[in-house]
């Protein structure tokens, strides 16, 4: 017969253990395997006073941070719900089924005022790096590069006009976040790359970039750029800068030498698109490093031009042309100094053209065409100077009419 679920008594007593609960082939088991936080207590004892109640483990707080980073958990808040109510986000982070979770400020806490002015997360990081390193997952011989944009929590509605904000204002006076942009505006990846005002700046965090990169609406967002072997896809290393294209090409370098200096890592080749190919960058590649850069060339040779600047540019263009064609074997120009124009001393474009695979029409057309183009004042309407060779008294001729003994 059809049972019915009887709840109008609990249990007394409950026998239950969390590592049951989670699957044998989960992914928290393989990332547990591998991570050994041992040390992170030993490295952290200086921040912490001997005195007073006992803090959060700074291990529970590495491994929940490690939780959201793998199951791309971005909000603080989010994570101690998520580790509250899931088991095996519990196992992982080595909670009771009821110990409390800590509240999402720690998290802001400990990075803003206890670890902010250490190097403790890039310890972490880069130990991480050395257990890849030694289990064979890092290859260094090749390495790819690329920037991602991280939305900032500035509000767009409250942002100012770029040429209304100063950088000359009093720091003491200013927010943290205000005070520490204006500490860091001479480093490369946050205000020194560009001279370029941006058009918009958040009052409440300066550092954010304005940027429409994603071809739709813009926003405020930064750029998290990573360095990542291409062996296994593992991240070597990892720099935050200004969502600009001067910003990220400064942080890539940043993180070639430091990869080099911390692991002695260096690639042979490096794989970026085409916002990393600017001639700065690939003669840094291949000149300094010894790189070999798989990189488009960033050429800017095809894109739009206002109409005076493109009528400009087709003039010198085509006078480049004329130059490049009179200096050729197709035809030496000298000027003459008296007639004020142009005389042909020697015109070898039959033999020019037979080498080469165009039509007689279009021969014809082309020759007749820059023949136009060194016609002589003298010359009427609609007649060209066909390219053909001289005789002796032909140029005898013209010899006499030019001055010149040449």
């Amino acid at each position: 017969m059809m049972g019915r679920l009887k709840s109008d008594q609990g249990q007394l007593f409950y026998q239950f253990h969390l590592g049951n609960a989670v699957p044998e082939d989960h992914l928290v088991r393989k990332i547990d395997a591998a991570l050994d936080l041992s040390w992170l207590r030993s490295e952290l004892a200086p921040h912490y006073s001997s005195t007073g109640r006992p803090s959060i483990d700074p291990e529970l707080m590495i491994r929940m941070l490690v939780v959201g980073y793998v199951f791309a958990i971005r909000s603080e808040r989010l994570i101690c719900r998520e580790v509250q109510v899931n088991l095996a986000y519990r196992w992982f982070c080595k909670l009771g089924i009821e110990d409390a979770i800590p509240d999402h400020s720690a998290f802001s806490r400990a990075r803003n005022e206890r670890f902010r002015e250490g190097d403790v997360f890039r310890r972490v990081f880069e130990r991480v790096v050395d257990a890849c390193i030694a289990a064979g997952l890092v290859g260094g011989e090749g390495f790819a590069v690329d920037a991602s944009l991280i939305q900032a929590d500035a509000n767009k509605q409250r942002s100012i006009a770029g040429q209304d904000w100063r950088r000359d204002r009093d720091p003491q006076r200013s927010s943290r976040a205000v005070k520490e942009y204006l500490a860091t505006l001479d480093d490369t990846a946050w205000g020194a790359a560009s001279d370029v005002v941006p058009k918009f700046v958040s009052p409440s965090d300066p550092a954010a970039q304005w940027t429409g990169a994603h071809k739709g609406p813009a926003f405020f967002a930064y750029s998290d750029n990573y360095l990542i072997d291409v062996k296994f896809g593992v991240i070597a290393d990892v720099e935050a800068s200004r969502s600009i294209r001067q910003a990220e090409v400064g942080a890539a370098r940043t993180m070639i030498e430091r990869t080099e200096q911390r692991f002695g890592l260096k690639p042979e080749r490096l794989v970026a698109d085409t916002a990393y190919g600017a001639a700065p960058m690939l003669n840094w590649l291949v000149e300094e490093k010894g790189i070999a850069p798989h990189i488009p060339v960033f050429d800017k040779s095809k894109r739009e031009m206002a109409p005076s600047r493109a009528a400009t540019f087709n003039m010198i263009r085509q006078a480049t042309s004329t130059i490049a064609w009179a200096e050729s074997g197709l035809g030496r120009a000298a000027l003459c100094t008296r007639a004020k124009h142009f005389c042909i001393e020697q015109a070898s474009s039959t033999v020019m053209y037979a080498h080469s695979n165009r039509s007689a029409a279009q021969r014809n057309h082309r020759a007749r065409s820059r023949a136009t183009s060194m016609s002589t004042p003298g010359t009427l309407p609609g007649r060209s100077l066909a390219p053909r060779a001289l005789s002796s008294r032909d140029v005898s001729a013209r010899r006499l009419r030019c001055g010149s003994p040449t």
